[in-house]
């Protein structure tokens, strides 16, 4: 019987552009922004010229309880999207410096050589 020559079908891919830290981070990211609540949140936050808001406010924005709100604005901040600042007795909450230019760049098409 003889040997035929092996054919390659296709190039080979490139190793993973992402290191396993990256593709974690970006993964709790887009958890973080896979409810319609926290992006409600985040479309709030945008429409503030970068003011803090209090949590009090997003109850009857969301039509959620507060522990609820809570809860999302935890998620929020886990993720790196907001700052949480403590006034007396409450808490507010606003868009961390670069939130919109880190989704825009995980979302921009990578430069293609010409």
């Amino acid at each position: 019987m003889r040997d035929l020559p092996l054919v390659e079908c296709c190039t080979p891919i490139a190793g993973p552009a992402l290191s396993p830290e990256e593709a974690s981070e970006l993964e709790r990211l887009f958890k973080a922004l896979a409810d319609r609540h926290r992006l409600q949140i985040l479309n709030c936050l945008l429409q503030t010229d970068g003011e803090s808001v209090c949590v009090c406010e997003f109850q009857p924005l969301l039509g959620i309880k507060q522990p609820t709100v809570s809860h999302h604005l935890k998620q929020l901040v886990d993720a790196g999207l907001l700052e949480r600042e403590k006034r007396g007795t409450y808490a507010y909450y606003r868009l961390k410096p670069g939130t919109l230019e880190r989704i825009g760049g995980l979302l921009a098409e990578p430069a293609v050589a010409v």
